[in-house]
């Protein structure tokens, strides 16, 4: 009986091991990577002041709200990349459905954004150049990479065609959760600005707050103050965003989730390998040693017995 469990130890405890060795040196290039299935909807709300026509001053400030759709673009994607396109609208809030529409067909549309193409290595989330986009993009544009740094990353502005410096400002707590946030400062960038019935060279002043979950490197809250101007000096937009409130407690929720998994595959399996698995090869191996010598001590006891009648 001692050999059997002994022999059951030691398939545990081999397969502990073993387990332990994969999820420290296998695991964490399969886990911790973008997935290739992205359809995601980020909202955000705030104020805007446009450019009244008739005054030239800024309008009144009014409620509106942003989305940002992310699709990935599962075909194109590889092993390494991820592809991905992004629609973005802001709109005036009337209680209206939130959704993009048309700026041809409702005045309360505030811009619509062209189609954004992008590509980023699944390890680093750093922009990859690809044939599909139609510029070339450069530094972190959706997330950060896995186990984000507390230092300063490059950045994709999406408005200037640029990337920025997303620096390392502090660490701030959300709802449970503590997150690393990066300050992003971009001062008379040259941009078109929309006019009446045309685009118009003008400058673009951005601050953005941009809260990441550093274990999976998700963001989790983005606040931003940006102003437009043309280059008369002529301010044509001052907004103000935030994530709604919702879309923080989801992407708390959420990036607490893909923490646990992590940590269930990147730290407590090896753990549990490492000091269980040795242990058990260890007693497996006792209990066989014990039950080999009780048997040979058996054995011996009855060889060293005369045979009944053998003697005279």
């Amino acid at each position: 009986m001692r050999k059997i469990v002994g022999a059951v130890l030691i398939g545990i405890g081999g397969f502990l091991l073993v387990a332990a060795i994969v999820a420290v040196t296998w695991v964490p290039g399969q886990v911790q990577r973008t997935p290739i299935e992205i359809d995601t909807t980020t909202e955000l709300e705030g104020q805007v002041a446009t450019l009244d026509t008739e005054t030239q001053e800024l309008s009144e400030t009014r409620d509106v709200y942003a989305l940002s759709i992310t699709k990935s673009d599962t075909e194109a994607s590889t092993d390494d990349t991820v592809v991905f396109t992004t629609n973005t609208c802001l709109n005036e809030d009337l209680g209206q459905p939130r959704e993009c529409y048309s700026p041809a067909e409702e005045d309360f549309v505030v811009t619509v954004s062209p189609t954004d193409v992008a590509a980023t290595d699944r390890s680093t989330a750093l922009a990859v150049p690809t044939d599909l986009e139609p510029v070339e993009h450069e530094g972190l544009i959706n997330k950060w990479p896995f186990d984000a740094e507390q230092e300063t990353y490059p950045y994709w502005d999406s408005t200037a065609q640029v990337a920025v410096d997303a620096v390392f400002d502090r660490t701030e707590e959300i709802e449970g959760l503590e997150t690393n946030v990066y300050r992003i400062e971009v001062r008379d960038a040259p941009v078109l600005v929309s006019g009446l019935s045309e685009e118009i060279d003008g400058t673009y002043d951005d601050v953005k707050e941009i809260y990441v979950d550093p274990r999976t490197g998700a963001i989790v809250n983005q606040t931003e103050q940006q102003q437009r101007f043309f280059d008369d000096g002529t301010q044509a937009l001052d907004l103000e965003l935030a994530f709604t409130d919702e879309q923080v407690a989801t992407n708390v929720a959420d990036a607490q989730d893909n923490a646990s998994s992590l940590d269930l595959l990147m730290r407590t399996v090896p753990l549990i390998g490492f000091i269980g698995g040795p242990l058990l090869l260890l007693g497996g191996l006792v209990l066989l040693l014990v039950g080999g010598r009780n048997r040979s001590a058996t054995h011996s006891g009855r060889d060293s017995r005369p045979m009944a009648g053998a003697g005279v």
